[in-house]
């Protein structure tokens, strides 16, 4: 009674039919358009066109030299610092301790004095 039923899907047949059906149109023909009217005036000739860029990224041997020494540098740099900041967590959790240890000392030394 309380059993999920798990519709069965039927195997398939190989022939796939489309959800929407496309509807039949004519042939899709152009219209003949007027030819343009022909001035007298004298017009400038269209610009020539600015050949694109290329999108690709080209070093010289140089440059490629700086990039590389440039990365260098960023690592390093990120590295001395992320070093510098893990050797004052240390510096501090280490004088945090020793200050404990001090103050237990102190601390149980006032309780044998009584």
């Amino acid at each position: 009674m309380f059993r999920p039923r798990i519709p069965v899907n039927p195997l398939p047949t190989g022939i796939v039919t489309p959800l929407v059906q496309p509807t039949v149109t004519g042939a899709i023909e152009p219209h003949p358009t007027a030819h343009a009217a022909v001035c007298n005036h004298h017009h400038a000739p269209a610009p020539a066109p600015v050949p694109a860029q290329s999108s690709a990224l080209r070093l010289t041997p140089a440059g490629l030299a700086v990039a590389v020494a440039g990365g260098a540098g960023a690592v390093l740099v990120v590295g001395a610092v992320l070093v510098s900041m893990l050797l004052a967590v240390a510096i501090t959790a280490a004088s945090v301790a020793v200050c404990a240890v001090v103050l237990r000392s102190l601390l149980n030394g006032q309780h044998r004095d009584r």
